[in-house]
C-alpha cells in the first residue's frame, strides 16, 4: 500500500505548514509558536489537546471506533539548532542564529498530516497518543517528558519515533533491532599546576605538556582496552591554555566526548578516563580534574516493535525501498529514554541527497518536502495496524 490518496491530497498544506515552521525556529524549551501551531491544528481536527508537558510539549490524544483499550504513542521532536541559516530558500530562518539543520521541521509536519489523516477516519481501535516533544538537541526534552509522567498520563504499550536520513535515498524506511544509535558523555579535564616565564621551564609544571600527554594517552583507551568487537569513540574536542607566547601558563582544559552502546563500555571508559587523570597528577605533582557528565543513552530498538515497523515499511514504501540492516550510528537521540521506558523503535526515514547536498547539522541543510506524505502514511499506517478494528 503506497501513500494514501487522502494524505497525497494534504501535500500542499504539509508543505506550507513545514516551511512555516522553517521559517520560525525556535530552541529547546522555547518552542512556543511552534507548539501553538501544533495545538491549534490538532484540535481544528477535533483532537484532544494536552499542553505543558516538559514545559513546551504537547500530547494530542485520538481514540479510534470501537472500545478496545490499548493505546500507543508516536513522537515527534519539535526544537532547532543554534546556528546561523546560510541557504537561499524562500522559507529560510527569519530568526538570527537560529535554523531548523536536522529537520524536526518535517518530523513534526509528518506527525501532524497522519493526525490529520486518523482524525478523519479513525480506522482502528483504541488510543493513539501524538508525542510533540521539545528540546531534543541537547536539553533531554525526552528525559523530561518521561519524568512529567508522559507514560503516566498517557499509557502507551509501545511507542515509535523516526528521523529524517538524508545519506538514504528518499522513500527508504530503514530500522534494525538492537542498538541503532549511541549513548553521549562528555567530559571536561581541568589542569592546574604552576605557570612561570618560558624562558624558565624548570620553575613551572607545564600545565600544557600535561595535557599533552593526556590527550594521546585518552586515545588508547578504545584501542588498547575497550573490546576491538565493541564500539567506542572518545574525541577530545577541546584545548585552551595560556594567552602569551612567552608565558608558561598556570591552567589548562581539555573537553571530549565519549559514545558507547555498551553499558560496560561505557563505564570501562569513564574509569579510565578517571584513572589516567589521577596518573598524570601523581606523576607530576599538578591537580587533574576530571568532571564526566553522562548524556543520552544508547537508543535501543526492541524485537518486537522494530519487526511490526519493517513490516509495515515493506507494505508502504515496498520491500526494495525497506532496510533492515542498516548499522547503528553514533549520533545520539534523547528517544533513547521513551525506549528505556517502554517497548518501541526508532526509524529512519531516507530524504535523499547527492554527495554535494549539504547533510544534517549544515547551515545549507534544508528538508525534502517530497517525503512529507509518505512519512505521514507511514505513521497512519501504523496505528492501523498496531490498533486493529474487529472484523
Amino acid at each position: 500500500m503506497p501513500i494514501h490518496n487522502r494524505i497525497a491530497e494534504y501535500h500542499d498544506d504539509l508543505t506550507a505548514t513545514r516551511r512555516d515552521i522553517h521559517a520560525n525556529p525556535e530552541l529547546g524549551f522555547k518552542e512556543h509558536r511552534t507548539s501553538a501551531l501544533v495545538a491549534e491544528q490538532l484540535e481544528s481536527w477535533g483532537i484532544e489537546v494536552h499542553r505543558g508537558l516538559a514545559g513546551t510539549g504537547v500530547v494530542g490524544v485520538l481514540r479510534g471506533r470501537g472500545s478496545e483499550s490499548r493505546a500507543i504513542g508516536i513522537r515527534a521532536d519539535m526544537d532547532a539548532l543554534p546556528m546561523q541559516e546560510e541557504g537561499d530558500v524562500p522559507h529560510r530562518s527569519t530568526v538570527d542564529g537560529r535554523m531548523h539543520a536536522c529537520g524536526h521541521d518535517g518530523h513534526t509536519t509528518i506527525l501532524l498530516g497522519a493526525a490529520r489523516y486518523l482524525a478523519e477516519t479513525r480506522n482502528f481501535d483504541g488510543t493513539v497518543n501524538f508525542i510533540f516533544q521539545p528540546a531534543e538537541e541537547g536539553g533531554g526534552g525526552g528525559r523530561v517528558m518521561v519524568e512529567d509522567g508522559l507514560f503516566e498520563k498517557f499509557p502507551c504499550e509501545a511507542v515509535w519515533g523516526l528521523h529524517n536520513a538524508p545519506d538514504l535515498p528518499a522513500g527508504t524506511i530503514a530500522a534494525a533491532p538492537g542498538p541503532i544509535m549511541a549513548a553521549a558523555d562528555g567530559c571536561k579535564i581541568t589542569i592546574e599546576a604552576r605557570g612561570s616565564h618560558a624562558a624558565m621551564p624548570h620553575y613551572s609544571i607545564d600545565p600544557i605538556a600535561i595535557a599533552v600527554q593526556l590527550y594521546t594517552a585518552m586515545q588508547t583507551i578504545v584501542s588498547r582496552n575497550v573490546d576491538p568487537l565493541k564500539s567506542a569513540v572518545v574525541s577530545v574536542t577541546t584545548f585552551h591554555a595560556g594567552s602569551a607566547h612567552n608565558v608558561i601558563p598556570e591552567t589548562a582544559e581539555l573537553s571530549a566526548t565519549i559514545r558507547t552502546f555498551d553499558p560496560e563500555v561505557r563505564e570501562l571508559i569513564r574509569k579510565r578516563i578517571s584513572e589516567l587523570c589521577a596518573g598524570m597528577e601523581a606523576m607530576h605533582g599538578a591537580s587533574v580534574r576530571a568532571e564526566y557528565t553522562y548524556g543520552y543513552p544508547p537508543t535501543v530498538n526492541h524485537e518486537a516493535q522494530t519487526r511490526i515497523a519493517l513490516d509495515i515499511a515493506r507494505d508502504v514504501a515496498g520491500e526494495a525501498m525497506t532496510r533492515d540492516d542498516v548499522p547503528p550510528v553514533m549520533g545520539s537521540e534523547d528517544f533513547s529514554y521513551m525506549l528505556e521506558a517502554r517497548p518501541g523503535a526508532f526509524l529512519w526515514l531516507g530524504s535523499g541527497r547527492t554527495d554535494s547536498d549539504p547533510g544534517l547539522h549544515h547551515p545549507r541543510y534544508d528538508f525534502n518536502d517530497e517525503v512529507l506524505t509518505l512519512g505521514a502514511s507511514y505513521w497512519a499506517r501504523l496505528v492501523e495496524s498496531a490498533l486493529p478494528r474487529a472484523g
